[in-house]
């Protein structure tokens, strides 16, 4: 298959989005750190002549919101996020429906799934309970018996949920699953988690259904140690992943088979990651097995710096950092895991900037559409072309690669081989020295109706029309001689203040064009040319910006 007839086949796949919504709204796992967004900045916060940005500062926990569970959840000597491949979050597997046949504290079994729909070797395996209508974004579940005649979402949610039985999760490592995603707080029944011991009262309601189902104490269901064993130590070793809290279109694809994308943020310290998760059905005339063997033959290339405590943030934002508030050993009778706290301001890893980081009346991250991120694009590579504190034009990106009206358009300038996770880092050079586009770039753009930028550096703006041309005037002076050098002007008069200042953000933001910073990964092997370009991005419904993975598809060679 050719390069065009691999993007049309990926244009026309059928997009359904797995993933609920993130807010401060969102219920964070039981006693831990609710999502908290401040804003450190405002637009008119600025100094220097041109107008700010409006920047958020968050605290949040990572079992928050849709998330990937990974191994260092329970194992600590096993994989972090950013160690498992795209390969293992991505496949064939199935969306099946349980719940006309779960309820409260319920246990679910391998025969319920296989009963409703065909399970492979290796799929990805969602499951429906149902109880994603507990979640935050969605409708009271009205009850006559309960208090103020609703169900408590929150104890509906992560507290009654059904759960797997004893023997579910052997029959998924002998079936090979690569990763097990549920529509509720956790992929494990709760009463199997230290929520047994922060609700006693919820858990003697639990036990005594399962005396009455099974004949059988909690305890004798599921002995504490061969539990443990199982979940903590034999689960991990298989690389059985848990992807939590999906949602979103769900309902849409009851038990049918689909390709499974559940993309985390690639996260280095961490045992947990939030994540978007999305299934593909075959475009209209395509087979199933088709589709599949297409999707299988596909190369991604992930762009997606690792996300660390290493990461440097914007000049005078707030660094990443991570706090474990509780370790596998430490805790509820073995029935512990790590989990962090973390605390980090946007502008740091490969991030995308939305609307509202420049433009008060913009949509916030999680308001834009999921198709709005996937798409027809192409990588320009000009990094022969631009050297330290140079312009890049529209005629550069022109001459390198045959961009169309509508696409997603991703520079690569060469300055990711400056960022941290380098060998030939040079923070200075990636953050204050790299090249940026002419004054004549936003207008191309919107003439070209591009659907949003990447850059492989710190910034889609040159950093000379930012604060960072008050904050160093001697790499500005440089710059400046530069310019004149090439263009016969001086740069007040290539870039009026009033006119270009952060003109990438203040120009294009209004009109829906934004942008993503800090790519790079495999970008350094991307050659010029036409993809099939993804932004998998966490859907936070207050963010302004927000991390996420960033894919370039294109047929295997």
């Amino acid at each position: 298959m050719n390069r065009e007839e691999f993007i049309k086949t990926l244009s026309n796949a059928k997009m359904f989005d797995l993933t609920q919504g993130l807010s401060i709204f969102t219920p964070p796992w039981p006693g831990e750190k609710a999502l908290q967004v401040h804003f450190f900045k405002r637009l008119t916060g600025a100094y220097g002549g041109g107008q700010g940005a409006n920047g958020q500062l968050i605290e949040w926990s990572n079992n928050t919101g849709t998330h990937l569970v990974g191994e260092r959840a329970f194992h600590s000597g096993a994989r972090a996020i950013s160690d498992i491949p795209l390969e293992a979050l991505s496949g064939p597997g199935v969306i099946v429906d349980i719940s006309d046949a779960v309820s409260d504290y319920s246990l679910y079994t391998p025969e319920m799934i296989t009963e409703r729909a065909e399970v492979k070797k290796g799929d990805i395996l969602i499951i429906n309970t149902g109880y994603h209508k507990y979640g935050w974004d969605q409708p009271d579940v009205h009850n006559p018996d309960a208090q103020g005649g609703v169900e408590n979402k929150e104890f509906g949610y992560y507290v009654r949920h059904p759960g797997p039985s004893p023997e579910f999760f052997r029959w998924a490592m002998d079936m090979e699953l690569k990763i097990i995603g549920v529509d509720c707080g956790s992929a494990e029944h709760p009463m199997n988690t230290p929520i047994r011991y922060m609700h006693a009262g919820e858990f003697a309601k639990a036990e005594a259904k399962l005396k009455e189902t099974h004949g059988k104490t909690w305890d004798e269901m599921f002995p504490p140690e061969e539990y443990h064993k199982l979940t903590h130590i034999d689960m991990p070793k298989a690389h059985l992943l848990l992807a939590e809290s999906l949602g979103g279109q769900i309902d849409e694809l009851s038990n049918k088979r689909a390709w499974i994308m559940i993309e985390p943020i690639p996260y280095m310290e961490v045992e947990s990651a939030w994540s978007r998760a999305v299934a593909l059905l075959p475009p209209d005339g395509m087979s199933e097995d088709d589709f599949f063997n297409f999707m299988a033959s596909a190369e991604m290339l992930d762009l997606t710096v690792p996300f660390s405590v290493q990461t440097p943030q914007w000049a005078n934002y707030e660094p990443l950092t991570v706090t474990y508030t509780k370790r596998v050993g430490g805790q509820y009778f073995g029935m512990g895991r790590n989990n962090a706290h973390c605390r980090a301001s946007f502008h740091l890893g490969t991030h995308m900037d939305g609307e509202k980081h420049f433009w008060a009346a913009g949509r916030t991250i999680g308001q834009v559409p999921l198709e709005q991120w996937f798409g027809p694009g192409v990588i320009a590579d000009i990094s022969d072309k631009v050297s330290d504190s140079s312009v890049y034009t529209p005629q550069m990106i022109m001459d390198a690669v045959d961009v169309r009206k509508g696409d997603i358009l991703i520079i690569k300038t060469g300055y990711y081989k400056y960022g941290w996770a380098s060998p030939d880092s040079d923070e200075f050079r990636y953050m204050i020295k790299h090249p940026g586009p002419s004054p004549d770039f936003a207008q191309w753009c919107l003439d070209m109706e591009i659907k949003w930028l990447g850059v492989d550096c710190v910034a889609m703006e040159h950093p000379m029309n930012t604060i960072q041309r008050i904050w160093h005037p001697k790499t500005f002076e440089e710059a400046n001689r530069k310019l004149i050098e090439a263009f016969g002007k001086d740069w007040d008069e290539m870039y009026p203040l009033d006119k270009y200042y952060q003109d990438m953000h203040l120009n294009l933001f209004p009109k829906g064009i934004v942008h993503a910073e800090n790519l790079g990964k495999d970008i350094a092997n991307a050659e010029s040319g036409r993809y099939y370009i993804a932004a998998f991005i966490q859907k936070g419904m207050e963010l302004a910006s927000c991390w996420g993975r960033f894919i370039a598809f294109k047929e295997s060679d």
